[in-house]
């Protein structure tokens, strides 16, 4: 086989085509909804062949549960589960999300939270979506009870239900995350972390 042939071929890599179909619509979702987004625009924006994005992703649908699964998945892992896993106590750990966040935003534009945005807009228009939303905000709210438990930690008020704190602290987070992006601004995300302070053992 010639060299340029050779040279060719692997420059095609069928992962990375499929990881930039993924990361672009991942991206305008983010920025303009699922529903404003087609598969032309992502066809487009990740400059690939016009029947690549349909090759990895018949419908629209599976790449959306695609994106669920595979990016906001992932994007929540680095920004939640790890941080939270590496850290000296769970609180620490929690407070320095909401910090890291809200540093990471600064002045630029407040997008939301990738599950969050993506659960108020399709949760109700299709039960594959819902269900696997629901099991990223499970794994979300699995990661901090399973470091909450693991501390044993106690208040005045007597032993925290780690389960139930812990859908608190997503709801707050996710909460804050909305405020932000309607005020285009992190001061919502700033005062709740402050409040929760008194919340966390």
């Amino acid at each position: 086989m010639p060299r340029t042939e050779a040279r060719s071929k692997r420059a095609y890599d069928p992962e990375i085509t499929r990881g930039r179909i993924l990361d672009t619509a991942a991206e305008e979702f983010q920025q303009r909804g699922y529903h404003a987004t087609s598969m032309h625009d992502i066809t487009r924006i990740a400059g690939v062949a016009g029947g690549s994005v349909y090759h990895y992703f018949p419908t629209k649908k599976s790449l959306g549960l695609a994106v669920i699964k595979e990016r906001v998945s992932a994007n929540l892992a680095e920004t939640w589960i790890a941080p939270l896993r590496k850290t000296s106590s769970a609180s620490k750990g929690i407070l320095d999300v909401f910090d890291a966040v809200a540093k990471d935003i600064g002045h630029k534009e407040v997008l939301g939270c990738p599950v969050n945005n993506l659960a108020l807009e399709l949760s109700l228009a299709d039960p594959d979506f819902r269900v696997a939303l629901r099991a990223v905000f499970d794994t979300w709210e699995q990661a901090i009870a399973d470091r909450l438990r693991g501390e044993s930690s106690t208040r005045r008020s007597g032993k925290i239900d780690s389960e139930r704190l812990a859908t608190l602290v997503v709801a707050i987070f996710s909460g804050a995350m909305s405020l932000a992006k309607a005020a285009q601004n992190t001061t919502p995300l700033v005062a709740c972390r402050r409040e929760l302070v008194r919340l966390l053992p």
